[in-house]
Protein backbone atom coordinates (compact mmCIF):
# COMPACT_ATOMS: atom_id res chain seq x y z
CA UNK A 1 0.00 0.00 0.00
CA UNK A 2 2.91 2.32 0.68
CA UNK A 3 4.29 1.54 -2.77
CA UNK A 4 1.02 2.65 -4.31
CA UNK A 5 1.03 5.83 -2.22
CA UNK A 6 4.58 6.58 -3.34
CA UNK A 7 3.62 5.88 -6.96
CA UNK A 8 0.69 8.31 -6.81
CA UNK A 9 2.82 10.95 -5.08
CA UNK A 10 5.45 10.73 -7.80
CA UNK A 11 2.74 10.75 -10.45
CA UNK A 12 1.32 13.92 -8.89
CA UNK A 13 4.74 15.52 -8.95
CA UNK A 14 5.27 14.70 -12.63
CA UNK A 15 1.77 15.82 -13.59
CA UNK A 16 2.24 19.05 -11.64
CA UNK A 17 5.48 19.80 -13.46
CA UNK A 18 3.82 19.10 -16.80
CA UNK A 19 0.97 21.47 -15.99
CA UNK A 20 -1.87 19.05 -15.37
CA UNK A 21 -3.01 20.60 -12.11
CA UNK A 22 -6.35 18.84 -11.80
CA UNK A 23 -4.93 15.38 -12.38
CA UNK A 24 -2.00 16.15 -10.08
CA UNK A 25 -4.39 17.16 -7.32
CA UNK A 26 -6.39 13.99 -7.75
CA UNK A 27 -3.27 11.82 -7.70
CA UNK A 28 -2.02 13.62 -4.59
CA UNK A 29 -5.37 13.07 -2.88
CA UNK A 30 -5.23 9.35 -3.64
CA UNK A 31 -1.64 9.21 -2.34
CA UNK A 32 -2.65 10.88 0.93
CA UNK A 33 -5.60 8.53 1.43
CA UNK A 34 -3.47 5.44 0.79
CA UNK A 35 -0.73 6.71 3.11
CA UNK A 36 -3.11 7.32 5.99
CA UNK A 37 -4.80 3.94 5.49
CA UNK A 38 -1.37 2.26 5.61
CA UNK A 39 -0.47 4.27 8.71
CA UNK A 40 -3.71 3.29 10.45
CA UNK A 41 -3.21 -0.39 9.58
CA UNK A 42 0.37 -0.31 10.87
CA UNK A 43 -0.79 1.23 14.15
CA UNK A 44 -3.60 -1.31 14.45
CA UNK A 45 -1.28 -4.27 13.88
CA UNK A 46 1.25 -2.83 16.32
CA UNK A 47 -1.39 -2.55 19.02
CA UNK A 48 -2.74 -6.02 18.26
CA UNK A 49 0.77 -7.43 18.32
CA UNK A 50 1.35 -6.13 21.83
CA UNK A 51 -2.05 -7.18 23.18
CA UNK A 52 -4.13 -9.93 21.63
CA UNK A 53 -1.63 -11.93 19.59
CA UNK A 54 0.87 -12.16 22.42
CA UNK A 55 -1.66 -14.06 24.55
CA UNK A 56 -2.25 -16.71 21.87
CA UNK A 57 0.44 -19.40 22.15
Amino acid sequence: MLKAALFFALLALVLGVLGFGGAAGAAWGIAKILFFIALALAALFLILGFTIYRKVK
